[in-house]
Order: C-alpha cells, then structure tokens, then sequence
C-alpha cells in the first residue's frame, strides 16, 4: 500500500498542536484581560470614583478634548444632609445596589448600559432634569420610590413603575446608588443626555 506523504503544515498532529497552543495563549490573554478590566472597574480607580463620592456635588460638563459630556465632582454636597464616612457611604450605595438587583430594576431599566428600554435608563438618574431642580432632587426621587403611584412619571408613555414595596432605607440606598453610578464616568453614555440645570 502506498502511504501518501502529508505536507507538515497539512498534518493533523500540527493542527492538534495549534489548536493547543492557541487555546493556551488566549487562556492567557483572558486571565490578564480580567485581571485589568477589574482594577478599571473597581470603585476608587480611574473612572470609578470612590463611594464617598456621595456627599459631593456631582455634575455632567463638556469636555473639549475628548469631545464627550463627563461627571465632574464639585464642593461639598452630602446625601440626605450627612456627611457619610467611607464605610457609611459603602454600606449605603450596597443597600442600594442590592436593592435594585433584589427588586428586579433591570428588567424595565438600563444601567451602565445593561437591562430593558422600557422604562428610562438610570445610568445619570441623579443628573436627570425631570426631577425637577438640585434642591427638591433627594425630596422628588424618595417619594416617587416609595409611592410610585401617587408620584407616577410617564411622561406622556403611560408606562407606570409598579409599587415594588420599597422602604424608605431602601430608597435611600437606591439613590445614594444612583448619585454614584451618575459620577462614573461613562464614556458619554447615555448618548445625547441633558442634565439637569446645574446653576453655574
């Protein structure tokens, strides 16, 4: 019988040994990729600013250079009046963040670019102009989370967000959540959004 000669580059032991070499490489590459996507994305880093942002002003303003709108961290301003330590403003934004996913917000809202487009998108909630001015902000946005109903948004969609039974640490939690996701700087996401007047 006459055995055909393969060429080594058409031999099935080069591919297999290809094919493994790949698969190793990029297992590489993957790990390095998480390990600095999570130090980007860890609060405190560049564009993630620390939880103690939340007792500052937090405002949205044009920057030349990179030719986009992003959060810029002003004087004084705590949440609710009280200036929160590190480990307060921690635990307040989790409470926050724990209370969006335990409620199930995603699934009528975006955040940071993920979940529904049927209700408005909460990446700058804070910064968003329908609640009406900076001073009546903390007062508009508690009592709407509590009392969906009573206080109801639908700006013309009649699309209403549900009594979700949210109590009033919660509500506190989920705006002091939404002050610090409106400081991250999103790379001007949501495209084309208007913050609220700032008075400068």
């Amino acid at each position: 019988m006459n055995e055909r000669r393969v060429a080594w580059w058409a031999s099935e032991e080069f591919w297999r040994k290809c094919a493994i070499f790949v698969t190793a490489f990029m297992a590489v590459v993957l790990i390095v990729l998480t390990f600095d996507s999570v130090s980007a994305i860890t609060a405190g880093r560049g564009r993630v600013p620390d939880y103690t942002v939340i007792n500052q002003r937090i405002g949205y303003v044009f920057d030349e250079a990179r030719n986009m709108k992003v959060p810029s961290i002003g004087a004084s301003a705590p949440l609710f009046g009280k200036t929160l330590s590190a480990d307060e403003a921690l635990a307040l934004v989790d409470l926050g963040k724990v209370t969006s996913q335990s409620k199930n917000c995603m699934d009528c809202h975006t955040l940071l670019g993920n979940g529904a487009y049927y209700a408005p998108d909460l990446t700058k909630a804070w910064l968003d102009p329908a609640w009406g001015n900076e001073a009546s902000r903390e007062t508009m946005m508690m009592n709407f989370l509590m009392d969906p109903k009573r206080y109801a948004r639908t700006y013309g969609t009649n699309r209403r967000m549900p009594n979700l039974g949210i109590t009033e640490a919660e509500a506190r939690g989920l705006i002091a959540y939404l002050k610090w996701m409106s400081a991250i700087d999103t790379n001007g996401f949501p495209a084309g959004f208007v913050a609220i007047d700032q008075g400068d």
